[in-house]
């Protein structure tokens, strides 16, 4: 049968802390060989116990002194464990019951010290380090021979159980996270493999310039459907897809395809690294160097007329002996050129003219899971890469060039006004402030 705990008049929010503790060096001095950390261990055990025993003297009075008005008796003591650097510690507890003796009364001092959400943050942390969970011991700190050999919850299955747990938490937090006060300028969109399932990842780029991993959803491949129900769902979390927005994709129909049926005024731009490798695949050897260095040197123009020339008369020189990559240089071309056309600084237009940030992301992503061998299901693939994104987000700065982003803001709108008037290539560029 559960206990029946019930909270006395005392502030449970609090332990009662001794304004002096005595600490028996005796009982730790063979810490001292071990190190400063286990020695600290050994000393910080014993004023838990000091502060345990504080608070049940501050509940029940002092020992020994009979009190008619007393609301808690001591209830002798049970066995318990507390956290220590990963790890489960046992440790024997004082118990209090109410003067009655209907309901048990929880100690403050030693809820404080017995929660285990640091155990599942830090067994999320190892992992995504890349220790396994066989090794996990091996990864914690040193607290002495004696609290290591009684110690719990270092196993391999317990490890397991708590990572699964905290990455499923990180996974709902992303997933249930509220958008509605993000304004974003910039979105990308993009996927990444874990064996057999594929991830599709979104990233927006604020106002600001911080960037925030937005949602994913799981699948076979990248099709308009998968993202399609990403966008969708981002929706739904009160981002706002009304207004115009800069998105960053590889040239895929299927995310091309989602982003205009979801957003209201999406402005494409396709990533030119993507464009570049797309058209040296399709050449020999001895050409893809220099036509690599043609094309970066056109994305790098003075104007989108000026490099769409450029890019327009290299595909004519490949025309004839390479059919297959004039196509695919002439494929999409125009929305290679989106940035030129918004005329976005140089220091910003690094960032969105590919899509390197997202990628960055998702290379972080895969990093942390390098060391799984099996993966189970697409629910695992989902856990391990929302936690990969999280982990992601505590590393990301702010863009280059965000200072421009209310520029380039300004610019899309402008863009959007004078595609509603007519078709954009029969108009001058927009110029971003």
């Amino acid at each position: 049968m559960g206990k029946d705990y019930q909270r006395t008049g005392t502030d449970s929010t609090r332990p009662a802390v001794p304004e002096r503790v005595t600490v028996a060096l005796d009982e730790i001095a063979v810490d001292v060989r071990e190190g400063l950390l286990a020695l600290a261990v050994g000393a910080g055990l014993q004023v838990m116990q000091a502060m345990m025993e504080a608070e049940v003297a501050a509940t029940c009075g002092p020992r020994g002194q009979h009190d008619p008005d007393r609301a808690a008796v001591r209830h002798g003591r049970e066995r318990g464990s507390v956290t220590l650097g990963g790890r489960r510690v046992p440790i024997t507890r004082p118990r209090v019951r109410t003067a009655d003796g209907s309901a048990e009364v929880p100690l403050s001092s030693y809820a404080a010290f017995t929660g285990t959400e640091t155990l599942g943050r830090m067994a999320m942390d190892r992992m995504l380090a890349g220790l396994s969970t066989r090794r996990y011991g091996v990864g914690l700190e040193p607290v002495g021979e004696q609290v290591e050999q009684s110690a719990t919850a270092t196993s391999k299955s317990a490890v397991s159980r708590r990572f699964v747990a905290a990455t499923e938490t990180a996974l709902a937090e992303l997933l249930a996270a509220d958008l509605s006060g993000l304004d974003l300028v910039a979105f990308l969109v993009d996927g990444v493999h874990f064996a057999e399932h594929c991830c599709v990842v979104a990233l927006g780029i604020g106002i600001d310039g911080t960037k925030h991993p937005l949602a994913l959803v799981e699948g076979s491949t990248e099709n308009a459907t998968l993202v399609r129900e990403l966008i969708v769902g981002l929706r739904e979390r009160g981002l706002d897809v009304t207004r115009p927005i800069l998105a960053v994709i590889d040239g895929s129909k299927a995310l091309h395809a989602a982003i205009r049926e979801v957003f209201d005024h999406p402005v494409i731009q396709r990533c030119q690294l993507h464009k570049i490798r797309n058209v040296q695949d399709r050449l020999p050897d001895k050409l893809r160097s220099v036509v690599g260095k043609r094309m970066r040197a056109a994305y790098h123009a003075d104007s989108a007329l000026t490099a769409q020339a450029q890019l327009e008369a290299l595909a004519g020189e490949l025309q004839r002996t390479h059919p297959g990559a004039a196509a695919s240089l002439r494929e999409g071309l125009t929305e290679t050129l989106t940035v030129l056309r918004l005329h976005v600084p140089p220091t910003l237009a690094r960032t969105v003219r590919s899509t390197n940030a997202i990628e960055s992301m998702i290379e972080i992503c895969r990093d942390h899971s390098r060391n799984v061998k099996r993966w189970q299901d697409g629910q695992m693939a989902l856990r391990w890469c929302a936690a990969g994104m999280l982990e992601a987000g505590k590393q990301f700065r702010r863009v280059n060039g965000h200072l421009h982003l209310p520029g380039l803001r300004a610019a899309l709108e402008r863009h959007v006004a004078t595609e509603k008037v007519g078709d954009s290539r029969h108009h001058e560029p927009v110029t971003a402030a």
